[in-house]
């Protein structure tokens, strides 16, 4: 193919084609080479491998004349790529099929060991290459090689060193050398470790799920209080494959659980820790956790990528109970985007699930405090940045859930984006300020009714789950028998409906909760929006809200990263003071413009499969990108910026939230 065979110098790539992130050159599209390039971004990106250190399909000598390709090959830093400069060498495999339950038992060094033997024989072949990697996209063998008189002896590892070699030191886990993750290997790691749990201990699904939060717990904490090099989440590179070192893991890890406990078991996070609560993993399986997670540091990696590798573990093990189910992150963003909080306005999500919008406005906030301190195009942060983000995350930001299970989810998720708890209470926010679980009094003092400045909620809905407690349902206007009059108009009549879907009474306790003048975005069922049977719902929304945007959103979203198929709109409204209820009942009316949009392109298939823009002949459009290369030295780190083509995601999204910015530019909100 031409890399560049383009009318009006435009870049494209061919259908079945993959462009590789080494050379810039098209490549055929198979799933091992999917593998490669993103081993290839990994080592470029968080082990500050040089890609000028890396070379695709290297020929090694191995028996006489007999040659072997490697998928990937790294030479020594800056050095000509030989014999003599290999260093490491990197073998790739197609993914294997995880088939519906998205779990695959996990192997270790002595059951993938014929698998293993073509590494060894090609390190073998050279002597100074003296690290191996075998993977297949979700398992990672790691090999460190060492020569004896009379053979090589390879150890399996718990991973490899950054750029500089240093790895296998006493300083590997300490903060210099703990690394930033990105999305994609935050997220490999998070499942390598949640597919260990499930399918290599036999635990259920939730089960898995709490072992691997308490270890989530563990390392937030460690990060948090044990920095300087005092840290007591981490595994030495040989730990996980001896039975002392598993044990010696296993006293760390217990120690700084009971540590976690006593922080987060107090009375006033009872929710959280009861204080009977173990680490029941194999040594085996928790030596293989903290390996995989002692790498990164979660404190400095980008809070939209935390968030994306954490809520796919949670979604794995909560999807579809109760009438719940998780929000696209696309959506999400977008809803952020077009309410932007300010760092003074209080955020609340009564249905907080996982906490997936209040995580979303925390690295909306983030984002603001690195522009404000001039970091836009900075990939670090610093500790006034952190700070800022935690103590706005302990006044600003607050959710709520029925079940608790989601209610301690949502904690920890705020934990890891913003390294502080935030404001989560397990209640029923329908029955607030009435409800009878343990977070409602204490929210009664924090967000009482009239309180809120913007609320985000994806509530639970369907017609299967309906309210029909008749006290509950009395203290609702959206509850109350209606006829419709001979004008139009919808009469209250005396008494309730017997049962609500309870989507319906969101809305109406959403408004009650924002102060005169609050914003809110709420995902809705198309139904509420055009059903006939419906119009006096839409009758109450707008006369307590202006509607500000209406965004419909396509199915193929929600079937992804919710596994349900639903068709839901987001519709953004601000509630009117008192006043302009009262005039416009006396019949002054305000016309304004509402903002409206459909997303017909998620980024996605139906089948999760990610969507590129395309040219009417079916090739893939690119453009391109600024890269920064980081290139360790000990305690020094250079950098340089590169550039690389990339293809264009199809997403509508983004430009949905562009688009209404234009139009706030020109049509002034409503009511203000």
């Amino acid at each position: 193919m031409k890399e560049s065979a383009a009318k009006n110098d435009q870049l494209v790539l061919e259908e079945g084609m993959i462009l590789d992130y080494l050379t810039q050159i098209p490549l055929k599209d198979t799933p091992k080479e999917r593998v490669r390039q993103e081993v290839i971004r990994a080592l470029f990106n968080e082990y500050q491998i040089s890609l000028q250190d890396m070379e695709a399909d290297f020929h090694i000598p191995v028996e006489g004349r007999k040659r072997k390709r490697v998928e990937l090959a790294i030479f020594e830093p800056g050095g000509i790529h030989s014999f003599d400069t290999l260093r490491r060498v990197v073998v790739c495999r197609p993914t294997p099929n995880v088939g519906k339950k998205m779990v695959i038992k996990l192997r270790d060094h002595n059951q993938a060991k014929d698998d293993l033997e073509e590494l060894k024989e090609m390190m073998s072949a050279v002597d100074g290459c003296i690290w191996g990697l075998w993977t297949n996209g979700i398992e990672q063998f790691f090999i460190k090689k060492t020569k004896t008189r009379f053979e090589d002896r390879f150890e399996p590892q718990g991973d490899w060193p950054l750029g500089d070699e240093s790895a296998g030191t006493p300083d590997v886990h300490s903060d210099t050398y703990l690394r930033k993750a990105s999305e994609e290997t935050l997220r490999n790691a998070f499942r390598r470790c949640h597919n260990f749990i499930h399918g290599n201990e036999g635990m259920p699904k939730d089960a898995a799920f709490w072992q691997f939060l308490y270890l989530i717990f563990c390392k937030m904490y460690d990060e948090r209080r044990n920095k300087n090099g005092n840290r007591q989440f981490f595994a030495y590179p040989y730990e996980p494959f001896q039975e002392q070192g598993r044990i010696e893991i296993r006293r760390r890890i217990d120690r700084l659980f009971e540590q976690v406990k006593r922080e987060y078991g107090s009375e006033a996070r009872r929710s959280l820790f009861n204080g009977n609560e173990e680490i029941t993993l194999s040594n085996r399986a928790l030596s293989f956790m903290v390996a995989e997670l002692a790498k990164y540091d979660l404190t400095r990696t980008e809070v939209d990528a935390k968030g994306a590798a954490y809520q796919e573990i949670v979604g794995t093990n909560l999807r579809g109970d109760r009438g719940q189910y998780f929000t696209p992150r696309r959506a999400i963003k977008l809803m952020v985007q077009v309410l932007d909080p300010k760092l003074n306005e209080r955020v609340l999500d009564p249905a907080c699930g996982t906490g997936g919008f209040l995580v979303a406005t925390i690295d909306h906030q983030f984002k603001r405090l690195k522009k404000e301190a001039g970091m836009v195009n900075d990939n670090g942060t610093t500790e006034e940045i952190r700070s800022q983000l935690a103590d706005y995350t302990s006044k600003y930001i607050y959710g709520a859930d029925f079940d608790p299970f989601l209610a301690r989810a949502s904690t920890m998720n705020l934990m890891m984006a913003a390294n502080v708890e935030g404001n989560i209470f397990h209640m029923d926010s329908i029955a607030f300020p009435n409800s009878h679980l343990t977070g409602n009094d204490p929210a009664k003092k924090k967000i009482p009714h009239g309180s809120i400045d913007v609320l985000m909620t994806n509530p639970p809905f369907g017609s299967e789950i309906p309210i029909t407690d008749p006290v509950l349902l009395g203290g609702f206007d959206l509850a109350q028998k209606v006829r419709r009059g001979e004008d139009g108009s919808f009469i209250p009549e005396s008494g309730h409906v017997s049962s609500v879907a309870p989507e319906v009474l969101f809305i109406e306790k959403s408004i009650k909760w924002l102060r005169e003048g609050g914003r809110m975005g709420i995902v809705l069922p198309n139904g509420i929006l055009g059903n006939p049977g419906d119009e006096h719902i839409r009758r109450w929304i707008l006369r307590h809200c202006w509607v500000l945007a209406v965004v419909e959103v396509p199915v193929e979203a929600f079937i992804v990263e919710a596994n349900v198929g639903i068709l839901t709109s987001l519709v953004f409204l601000k509630k009117k003071t008192q006043n302009q209820i009262n005039a416009e009942d006396l019949g002054k009316k305000t016309e304004y413009s509402v903002f409206m949009a459909v997303v017909e392109k998620a980024g996605v298939d139906r089948r999760g499969n990610r969507l590129f823009k395309r040219n009417p002949d079916g090739t893939e459009i690119l453009h391109e990108v600024e890269v920064v290369e980081s290139r360790r030295f000990g305690n020094r780190i250079e950098k340089r910026t590169l550039k690389r083509k990339e293809p264009i995601l199809d997403d509508d999204f983004p430009i949905i939230a562009e688009a209404y910015k234009e139009f706030r530019k020109k049509n002034r909100e409503p009511g203000s």
